[in-house]
């Protein structure tokens, strides 16, 4: 049985769940706020299951691929599930889910479930990832609230009239 590992972090954003929804289902935009360059969204448009992107991850100079694939999408529950693909046989099962807090806020919690190769691969592979397993989901998290809140921001700021400018 190949070796697994959890992370799950969770946090609270200073956004409504709506907008950190839109978020999470935009494969296309998770380039702007993920550690993720997007090279394909199939099929395109908002998150479906089924819908698959490609990507990559790590420096510009080195060309690691990622794939996603949407396995479920709960818009009444803001709940979704993810299979990862990342490279040298890592896998990601990601579940995560948005909790309505008030109007103006959410919890955001991610359940990571890594599993490596089987053998002697998968072992090096866990102990050269140690720390990242957990800071790795745990920043992902910081970069979607970032985002999240800086959305909500922007939509909620004052817009100039023209007896303002």
């Amino acid at each position: 049985m190949p070796a697994t590992y959890t992370a799950c972090p969770t946090d609270v954003v200073h956004a409504p769940v709506d907008v950190v929804w839109k978020l999470l289902t935009n494969f296309a935009g998770w380039g702007d706020f993920y550690d993720c360059r997007v090279i394909s969204v199939e099929p395109p448009g908002p998150g479906v299951v089924g819908q698959r992107m490609r990507g990559e991850a790590g420096p510009r100079w080195l060309h690691l691929g990622v794939a996603f694939e949407f396995t479920r999408l709960d818009e009444s529950r803001h709940n979704l599930e993810a299979n990862v693909r990342l490279p040298f046989g890592l896998t990601v099962r990601e579940d995560l889910d948005c909790v309505p807090i008030n109007s103006e806020r959410c919890r955001v919690n991610y359940h990571c479930h890594f599993g490596f190769p089987a053998g002697w691969r998968g072992a090096i592979l866990r102990r050269l990832l140690n720390r990242e397993l957990t800071d790795g989901p745990a920043d992902s998290l910081a970069r979607l609230k970032r985002a999240a809140e800086q959305a909500y921001r922007e939509a909620s700021a004052p817009q100039p009239t023209a007896e303002t400018t």
